[in-house]
């Protein structure tokens, strides 16, 4: 498994998301099958509805606790200090935790304020709650500022990121000050699959067209992903990416897919 460094934390680079998931029994035996087939970070969120069944395959599995990343999210409804303390201690609870490694603002909330929620996280933190703090869906400007208000330091910003949702403003940030890109949806919600450029790719690699938008991710720098599947098949399938790389030509040409790459981000990936 290869891994990301952001901030001098290494996170291992594929993770596994479990968002829309219906019921308690799907997520867990996704969960398994992901530990199973090597996945060593697990991404849920309270508004999934599967911190329960994260925690729980988890712990039955045969795995150390400190052999898998767990991150997790507070949700947008909880716009208070308190309101963002006492969710942490839930997600914990759901989750049967005593520490969770990551812990994300889900959104920006505009009538909340990020310094208090963020001040939140950070004394969780200091209690031993939580090992590192990030944010999701913050723009680039956010993001400096949660940056600015945070104590400890913002390891990652999880977005929508994949071969036909560009980010590029974003990863030019995450390569100036080590900061981990997150890109969840990285095959859309599916509908990457029938993209006729990762199809050519994926032919010429001996591949899947998952495969290889996984592996274009995989390939830049400080980016992380966490596809997630409810088919053992899939959740296996998306996590043999790491026998096989795309040439620069390749990367371009999946790039392009959106309008290219500009100079100076193709210099910085050596594009």
């Amino acid at each position: 498994m290869e891994h990301v460094t952001a901030r001098g934390v290494e996170v291992p680079a594929l993770g596994f998301g479990t968002a829309r998931m219906d019921d308690y029994e799907t997520q867990y035996r996704a969960v398994e099958a992901a530990l199973d087939a090597g996945y060593r970070h697990l991404d849920t969120a309270q508004i999934y509805g599967s911190e329960p069944a994260v925690g729980d395959a988890l712990a039955d599995s045969d795995l150390d606790r400190e052999d898998v990343f767990v991150t997790t999210k507070v949700a947008g409804a909880h716009e208070t200090y308190d309101e963002v303390v006492d969710s942490v201690r839930e997600s914990l609870d759901d989750l049967g935790l005593d520490t969770v490694d990551l812990f994300l603002l889900h959104w920006p909330v505009d009538d909340a304020s990020t310094a208090e929620r963020l001040r939140a996280l950070n004394d969780c933190r200091d209690d031993g709650l939580l090992r590192h703090v990030g944010v999701s869906n913050f723009s680039v400007a956010q993001t400096r500022e949660a940056v600015d208000l945070s104590d400890a330091p913002i390891l990652t910003n999880q977005v929508e990121y994949h071969v036909r949702e560009r980010r590029d403003d974003l990863l030019a940030y995450c390569l100036e000050t080590e900061t981990m890109l997150t890109a969840y949806s990285p095959l859309g919600v599916g509908d990457l699959l029938d993209d006729e450029t990762l199809g050519t790719v994926a032919d010429r690699h001996g591949k899947t067209p998952a495969q290889v938008a996984i592996r274009w991710l995989l390939q830049q720098p400080q980016v992380s992903t966490i596809p997630m599947s409810s088919s053992p098949s899939h959740i296996a399938e998306n996590v043999e990416v790491f026998d096989f790389e795309l040439t620069d030509d390749e990367m371009r040409d999946l790039f392009d897919v959106t309008g290219g790459i500009g100079d100076d981000l193709a210099a910085v990936l050596g594009l």
